[in-house]
């Protein structure tokens, strides 16, 4: 075998091997989603529905559920639906159980003097709500939904 063969073999050996690296990367990749929730009543119950749709036609979904203002009342103990009178917490675990992560802007508890004992314990805490999403969108590569 001369040595323009041997060269040629290895350059389709590389570009299949190359290729096969990103078929490989797109069939692994994982969708990751931020839900922005800042109104409780007004997105509560619609954004739970929308993420147990969105992870039941997409179960591998990475999702991150952000509250702030007056959307962290949707973690809070006994916190309902007023329209509906469905409490949150029960489709908040049921979320929970299937990976999603729901967090608590600390600068809203303080400003509303809130306790993190008046939340589920579900709930895990972030220092700034506004600051968690523009993280996960611009540096994580969160696609960004707003209920």
């Amino acid at each position: 075998m001369n040595l323009l063969t041997s060269f040629k073999k290895a350059l389709i050996f590389s570009a299949i091997a190359f290729a096969g690296m990103f078929i490989s990367e797109s069939v692994l990749a994982q969708t990751k989603a931020v839900y922005h929730i800042d109104d409780a009543q007004a997105q509560g119950l619609k954004g739970l529905r929308n993420i147990r749709n969105h992870l039941d036609t997409a179960p591998r979904t990475k999702i991150i559920v952000v509250t702030h203002a007056a959307g962290v009342d949707l973690l809070m103990e006994g916190a309902k639906d007023q329209k509906n009178n469905i409490e949150y917490a029960p489709l908040v675990s049921a979320l929970k159980s299937r990976g999603v992560v729901f967090e608590v802007c600390e600068i809203t508890l303080k400003n509303r003097n809130l306790n993190k004992n008046q939340f589920i314990l579900d709930a895990d805490y972030t220092p700034s709500g506004v600051m968690k999403i523009a993280d996960l969108q611009y540096i994580d590569h969160y696609a960004y939904i707003k209920p």
